[in-house]
């Protein structure tokens, strides 16, 4: 039997949460189910789902202030600010600042115990700074991403501000639930609450 999906299979369809790019990567072709007309590869929307799930049974063992979640990629900020609000984990939106997890003398000096990243290319200082520190990373990543380095790679549309809004809603009220900060069936944020407007 089917194991049951987060959300209905519409609702990642609609987000666009599994069209990735022309361009793959050969880590990601185990999640990729195909490849359209117009060269654009499709993931697996069940692999995004099961991966979506360890993400969150992975971040919900960290306290939120343990966990660091950054986006330099404007589409993800709306989405990663509400995340944090909610949740009260440290977010970095924009450019992250080098060193912060490195460099005790820095004034923005964090500790952290987990990083999330919405994309490793353009987050690639964070992932470095992580590694350093022996810091697990979960990234989000898109069909023509590398996985070096990753503990968690959770395959998405990474760059889409449906499929992050979607994707940090799902996250949000699964650690919120999980952690006990709120009922199950209790989160009353929207996805549109997290999907920056177009």
């Amino acid at each position: 039997m089917e194991e049951e999906l987060l959300v209905p299979n519409e609702e990642y369809l609609k987000s666009g949460i599994h069209i990735g790019t022309k361009f793959k990567t050969k880590y990601m072709s185990n999640f990729i189910y195909k490849t359209r007309s117009d060269g654009l590869s499709v993931l697996n929307v069940q692999q995004i789902d099961a991966r979506i799930k360890t993400m969150i049974n992975f971040m919900s063992q960290y306290a939120p202030e343990e966990i660091m979640v950054v986006a330099r990629r404007e589409n993800g900020w709306k989405a990663v600010k509400l995340l944090g609000q909610l949740t009260g984990m440290k977010v970095y939106t924009g450019r992250y600042p080098p060193g912060i997890l490195t460099n005790i003398q820095l004034k923005k000096f964090t500790e952290i115990k987990l990083i999330v990243v919405t994309d490793p290319w353009p987050d690639r200082n964070a992932v470095q700074d992580a590694i350093k520190m022996g810091i697990p990373v979960i990234a989000l990543c898109d069909t023509n991403n590398q996985a070096n380095n990753l503990d968690l790679v959770v395959p998405c549309n990474n760059k889409g501000k449906k499929s992050l809004g979607l994707l940090f809603w799902l996250i949000t009220k699964g650690y919120m639930e999980a952690r006990g900060l709120i009922q199950k069936g209790g989160f009353s944020h929207t996805i549109d609450d997290f999907a920056a407007e177009e």
